[in-house]
């Protein structure tokens, strides 16, 4: 139960974070492919609840491998948000 609570936990922050990074106008959301683009950037944000989706699926299956892998894709997100946000990139 605590990998399926912690999923879904990352997951909310992974949505607030993308969406954070999504209403910065950066420049570099400029370059991304035009399939993202689309609808205002929302498709990125449908991606990303499938993922979420998805990873919740498998780990109340009972896998609790991919919910090390969502811990890493987590944190390479909070890696690229604060990247970002703090004008490295």
């Amino acid at each position: 139960m605590l990998p399926l609570i912690i999923v879904f936990c990352l997951g909310v922050l992974n949505f607030a974070a993308h969406r954070a990074v999504l209403d910065s106008n950066h420049p570099m959301l400029m370059q991304v492919p035009w399939f993202f683009q689309a609808l205002g950037g929302r498709l990125s944000l449908i991606v990303e609840f499938v993922m979420l989706l998805g990873a919740l699926v498998m780990v109340a299956a009972g896998s609790t491998g991919w919910a090390l892998v969502y811990v890493f894709y987590s944190g390479l997100n909070t890696l690229s948000a604060w990247l970002i946000f703090t004008g490295r990139v």
